[in-house]
Parts: C-alpha cells; sequence; structure tokens
C-alpha cells in the first residue's frame, strides 16, 4: 500500500481482533487510526476525529452497521466508507451501496485485498477532490474578476497583489467589513508559487481566545483535560501554503508573541509539545480596524504589527467606487438565478438609480445579499422599501428624488393660507391621525426590513396579530395607490 501520513482513519468494529490486525497494519503505513468498538460511539468518535476513511464492520449490536453508515453520511456525505462484513449477502451489499458505501471488503480479511480496496477508494476521492477544487478555482477565478471593475481605485489594488503574489512577503490587506479581504487574500494566493498548496483560512474573531493557540499550533495527548489524541493545528496544515488569519486585530496579546515567534523563526510547539516543529508558511492577515490605535492603547504589539505590515493593500469601501455597483449586480444576480433555478426580471434603471445613491455599510457583502433576496422574492419594490427604511442615503439627494423614495412619508400641510384667507385647516384630530399613521408605518417598514420582510416574525416584535399586520400592509398599499393618482392627477 502507498505510505498517507496524516490520513485519518476510522475502524468500526466490536471484533477486538479484527480492530487490532487492521489497526496494526495500518499504522505500518503511516494512516492515522482510532477505533470504535460500536455504532455509537463511532458517530461520537466521528464528530471529533474527522477521518477521511471509514472501514465499517456490518454485524454489530446496538446500533448496526447500515445504520452508524446512514447516520454517517448524514453527518459528512464526502467521507468514504469501506464495509466489512463475513457474510456475502448482495442484498445487504445493494442496500449499502445506495446509502453511499464506497466498497465492500469480506471477512477473513486478507492484507492484499484491503490494500486493493483501500488504495482504489482513496485514488477515487483524490480525483473527486481534484476536480472539486477546479470547480471552486474557476469559480473564484469569476469572483477575482468581478471584484476588480472599472473602479481606477481597486486597478492600483490589482498591480499591488501583482507586484506582490509571487514574493513570500506576509501581507496586511486593511478594509471595512465586507468590502471583499478574503476575495483579495485569495487572490494574492492563486497567483503565487504555493497556488498547489495548502489555502487555510483562520477567524480570529470566531474563535474564543481560550481555544484559538490550539488551533492555530495543534496539541499533544495530555496537554490539557480532554486532549487524549494529537491534533495538527492550522500551521502545521497550512505548510509550504498560506494562512489567511482574518479579523488579526481581536488576537490575545498573549498568543500574539507566540504567532511572532513563528514570522521570525518559522517554528512553534504545540500545545504540550518538548520540540519545536519547523514550517514554511506565508502569513496573509486582515482587518477592519485600524491596528496602529491598538498598538497605541497596549492591545497590539508594534514588533509583530511591523511584521506583519510589510505589505498593506487597502480596499476602498463600496461607496468610493459606485461606479462598480451595476456590475456587482449584474454578477450576483446572474450567480444567484443559477443557484436558485430563478429568472428574475432584470433591475430596472430606478432602482439601479436608488443602489446608486445608497451608503451600503456592508459594502460588497451587503450588496450581494440583496440580490439573493431578490431573486429569491422577485419583488423590486420590496427592495426599495429596504433601502429607504435603512436611510443611509448620500446626502446629495434632491428634493424631487426624496419624494420619489417615500411620497407617503410627507402627511400634508397643516394649512395652507392666503393673506388672511384660510383655505385649508385640518382639525387638531385630523392632525394627530396623520402624524400616528405616518409613525406606525415608520415602524412596520424598519421591523420589516429586520425581518426580511417575514410578516409573522414581524407581526410578534410589534405585538400585534399577523392579520392585523395584513390588515395595516393592505391599507398603506391603499393609501400608497390614492396618494399616487392624487399625484399624477
Amino acid at each position: 500500500m502507498k505510505v498517507n501520513p496524516n490520513i485519518r482513519v476510522l475502524i468500526v468494529d466490536d471484533d477486538a481482533g479484527t480492530a487490532r490486525f487492521l489497526s496494526s497494519h495500518l499504522t505500518r503505513h503511516d494512516f492515522d487510526v482510532s477505533i470504535a468498538a460500536t455504532g455509537e460511539e463511532a458517530i461520537r468518535l466521528f464528530r471529533v476525529y474527522d477521518p477521511f476513511l471509514v472501514l465499517l464492520d456490518i454485524a454489530m449490536p446496538g446500533l448496526g452497521g447500515l445504520e452508524t453508515l446512514e447516520r454517517l453520511k448524514q453527518i459528512k456525505p464526502e467521507v468514504a466508507v469501506i464495509l466489512i462484513s463475513a457474510q456475502n449477502d448482495p442484498e445487504i451489499i445493494f442496500k449499502a451501496s445506495k446509502l453511499g458505501a464506497d466498497d465492500y471488503l469480506a471477512k477473513p480479511i486478507e492484507p492484499k485485498e484491503l490494500d486493493l480496496r483501500m488504495n482504489r477508494v482513496l485514488e477515487k476521492q483524490r480525483v473527486t477532490h481534484e476536480v472539486s477544487q477546479l470547480r471552486e478555482h474557476v469559480r473564484k477565478q469569476n469572483d477575482f474578476s468581478m471584484l476588480f471593475g472599472t473602479s481606477p481605485k481597486m486597478e492600483e489594488v490589482k498591480m499591488t497583489i501583482e507586484q506582490v503574489a509571487d514574493t513570500n512577503a506576509t501581507v496586511l490587506i486593511r478594509g471595512e467589513s465586507g468590502s471583499g479581504k478574503e476575495v483579495v487574500a485569495r487572490m494574492i494566493y492563486s497567483n503565487s508559487t504555493r497556488r498547489d498548496k495548502p489555502f487555510i483560512k483562520v477567524n480570529c474573531a470566531a474563535i474564543p481566545s481560550e481555544l484559538l493557540e490550539s488551533e492555530l499550533f495543534g496539541y499533544e495527548p495530555g496537554a490539557f483535560t480532554g486532549a487524549s489524541r494529537q491534533k495538527l493545528g492550522k500551521f502545521e496544515q497550512a505548510n509550504y501554503g498560506s494562512i489567511f488569519l482574518d479579523e488579526i486585530s481581536e488576537m490575545h496579546p498573549s498568543l500574539q508573541a507566540k504567532l511572532l515567534h513563528v514570522l521570525q523563526d518559522g517554528e512553534f510547539a504545540r500545545l504540550g509539545g518538548k520540540r519545536d516543529i519547523a514550517v514554511d508558511v506565508r502569513v496573509l492577515s486582515a482587518t477592519n480596524k485600524p491596528l496602529e490605535r491598538a498598538v497605541e492603547d497596549g492591545l497590539f504589539r508594534e514588533d509583530l504589527f511591523y511584521r506583519l505590515n510589510v505589505v498593506t493593500i487597502h480596499i476602498p469601501p463600496l461607496r468610493e467606487r459606485r461606479e462598480e455597483i451595476p456590475v456587482f449586480l449584474d454578477f450576483f444576480l446572474h450567480k444567484y438565478s443559477e443557484y436558485y433555478g430563478k429568472q428574475p426580471a432584470p433591475f430596472s434603471d430606478y432602482a439601479v438609480g436608488r443602489m446608486m445613491e445608497y451608503a451600503w455599510p456592508g459594502n460588497i457583502r451587503e450588496l450581494e445579499n440583496l440580490v439573493k433576496r431578490y431573486t429569491i422574492v422577485g419583488n423590486e419594490s420590496q427592495i426599495i422599501r429596504e433601502l429607504s427604511t435603512h436611510k443611509p442615503i448620500v446626502s446629495s439627494l434632491s428634493a424631487s428624488k426624496v419624494q420619489e423614495i417615500a411620497p407617503a412619508a410627507n402627511p400634508g400641510p397643516a394649512f395652507i393660507s392666503n393673506g388672511n384667507t384660510e383655505l385649508e385647516m385640518p382639525s387638531l384630530l385630523e392632525i394627530g391621525k396623520r402624524a400616528a399613521m405616518q409613525a406606525e408605518r415608520e415602524a412596520i417598514e424598519r421591523v420589516l426590513a429586520q425581518t426580511r420582510w417575514n410578516r409573522r416574525q414581524a407581526a410578534k416584535i410589534l405585538k400585534i396579530s399577523y392579520k392585523a399586520l395584513l390588515n395595516k400592509l393592505k391599507a398603506m398599499e391603499e393609501h400608497n395607490k390614492s396618494h399616487n393618482k392624487q399625484k399624477h392627477a
């Protein structure tokens, strides 16, 4: 059998002798092996151990082999499974193949036959993985070309990427949340000499600080309570490739020293380890916060900042490159139309104009989510109302456009006078009704925007019945129609 270092194999068999034989044979070929004696134990271990291949006995007490196979495939459909049985039952083999088993091995197990079946399954998994990676590469290349459209500012970013991609320099990517920092990191990786090696992403803000060290650097058995086996960290997994540390500003100062050591010396020790491990990893990092201020406040090491900041790439927010908004709209509309199997109408000129005026505090991610919602619901007026409710609109809107955006926002004049002659004077009761109606309208629209137009959820937040909310929405729609008729009369 081929040498397969670090490939994890889970053996599930209640026969201790068979399990020991399989473990001994696979360990000699450098597989990372773990054993479970029951289906229930296999499922618990599977979630923690995350094996690449499972050798699964069919006849076990309690949860049987076929039931265990079904549960494992629900957790991780792509895992490879070879069933083992002393019974050569065609019906069982057929059921197992329908549940996703990759191959079948009869007892007593012959080492050569085991090697043959495992090599066949591993080769199939390798080809599948390569095809998947190729498709992902093509998709990301489309994402890259979409990100760099017609904006001069993004042309500068693209030039910087081309200049640094083939070097080993650390790169600090700056920009607001949702502006495309990860896309830039992946573009640097895809254009580097390391593109055939791993790209590992770690979100420093998403992992509790007490767990981040073991996630980055791994641990040895016994390093802490519950550490029963060795775990490779992200730096080892990224060896000869690149690691992307997103939201680096959230890393705890105590961990920053260990990261600095890796950057300076190219080595680290696992938690509980007694020796240093050498790695060759290019570090790309990103932040949406000013690290200089964090350095001044003593929250970020100055020496680490200079190590990370060899090259800086600043991504401008979407509001500073509005000319690219129509490009993004077309790209995401095409992407999610294919994904959801829907064909919504293209955005109208008015809708595109409104989006050009919007400030986009969530940047490209916010725009992408908006197009995704439009693709699903196909309601352009809902999208426009959503933009109006959030109200981060650029200040250069004309008065006529403000009227177009929210014609019902103006309850009408309290009175119009001609000299001393009063032409119109609503009662205080009417004025109060108009003000209440407008306040109610704004509250409803704000809650609907927050719940992505989930009317049942909005009704709960507003503490009214679902039917009452529908009636109010119908009344608001009729009021708008009446107002528009008067406007165009």
